[in-house]
């Protein structure tokens, strides 16, 4: 049975959280002199002398019908990665619980489990990149706290299988995080729906990536009212600038135009595996459902250095567990992707020559 005050750690259950200007007073008209702000204005040619809603609920209130969400179930964080942070503060004792991660997978699960000095137990996907839930669930004991499962993965770009993920779900006491960086691109697949249905699933997604808003640096969390309220009472004050709330509110009024760019690149994904596909020194392309392609090259350093030079930058992985010879790369533009592919095609003739 899942029983949210057993996982919390025990001295967040007594902390009274830092209360800011805007806790104590959220009304928008007034002569504010509790803040020690600014009175006269910024040194920009605009105004951001006062602080910003701690707690976002415009964006909220805009965000949630999108999702089917309650705005209570949302927190904002600073990309995934703040969201990831807080999660490990709030639910690892350090030198005493542990997290369980999936690798291949997004690296910041470790790093900051290893900044907050929490263990990190790994049960590795399969080779085809999905989930070994009897390895995941013999893996799990008192002091599991977290398992993240990244759907579509990162690197790989697949989806995981939904009934592995549920398995799981359903199958342990501990919180399970499904994160969903990638989600726009196979849309149909996210597990938000499921929220209200098991207390221990943790959704996140990002602004980054189908939203193209990668450098204003937001990511989304969704979960129960509880799990959120707790993250709400250990987050930092304002981690959401008012420039930053202000064009969320402008991208979330064309959705249209996010789904539109995600149609363009799931077109030049097929384009661009079905190029990489002929390359003679291409081993294999691996399924995708994201906007990436991990592909394997005979040899990956050479190809990595070859387009370095070119100033062509993908990502080696081929260090990464069941990634050997791999590349790891993004979907561009067509001209983008032709650019890559002339090179790649010269590289392969240089090869044939050598």
């Amino acid at each position: 049975m899942f029983i949210l005050e057993k996982l919390i750690r025990p001295h967040l259950l007594a902390l009274t959280p830092y209360s800011s200007a805007r806790d104590e007073y959220s009304g928008k008209e007034g002569v504010f002199l509790d803040a020690n702000e600014n009175p006269l204005g910024s040194s920009t040619n605009e105004n951001f002398n006062r602080y910003p809603d701690p707690y976002q609920w415009a964006v909220k209130e805009k965000l949630a019908p999108i999702k089917g969400v309650r705005t209570s179930q949302i927190l904002l964080g600073n990309g995934s990665d703040e969201p990831i942070d807080l999660l490990v503060r709030a639910f690892a004792e350090p030198k005493e619980d542990h997290i369980l991660i999936l690798p291949p997978t997004y690296g910041m699960y470790e790093v900051s489990a290893n900044i907050q000095n929490v263990a990190v137990k790994k049960v590795p996907l399969t080779t085809d990149f999905q989930i070994d839930v009897d390895a995941v669930l013999a893996a799990v004991e008192e002091h599991t706290k977290i398992i993240w499962l990244c759907s579509p993965n990162n690197p790989s770009g697949n989806l995981l299988r939904r009934e592995d993920i549920l398995r799981i779900i359903e199958g342990t006491s501990c919180i399970v995080v499904v994160d969903e960086a990638y989600i726009d691109f196979a849309a149909d697949a996210t597990m938000v729906p499921l929220l209200n249905q098991y207390p221990n699933l943790v959704v996140l997604q990002t602004f980054s990536k189908a939203w193209g808003l990668a450098g204003l640096r937001v990511g989304m969390c969704f979960a129960s009212e509880a799990i959120i309220a707790l993250l709400n009472k250990i987050k930092s004050p304002y981690n959401i600038s008012s420039m930053t709330q202000r064009l969320l509110l402008e991208a979330l009024d064309h959705v249209e135009k996010k789904n539109e760019m995600v149609e363009v690149i799931a077109v030049n994904r097929t384009r661009l595996r079905e190029r990489l596909e002929a390359l003679p020194n291409v081993e294999h392309v691996f399924a995708t459902d994201s906007n990436q392609l991990l592909v394997k090259f005979q040899d990956s350093a050479a190809v990595f250095s070859y387009l370095l030079e070119h100033k062509i930058i993908v990502r080696d992985r081929s260090k990464v567990k069941h990634c050997d010879n791999c590349l790891r790369i993004s979907v561009g533009t067509q001209e983008e992707d032709d650019v890559l592919m002339q090179s790649l095609q010269q590289f392969a003739r240089e090869l044939v020559h050598s």
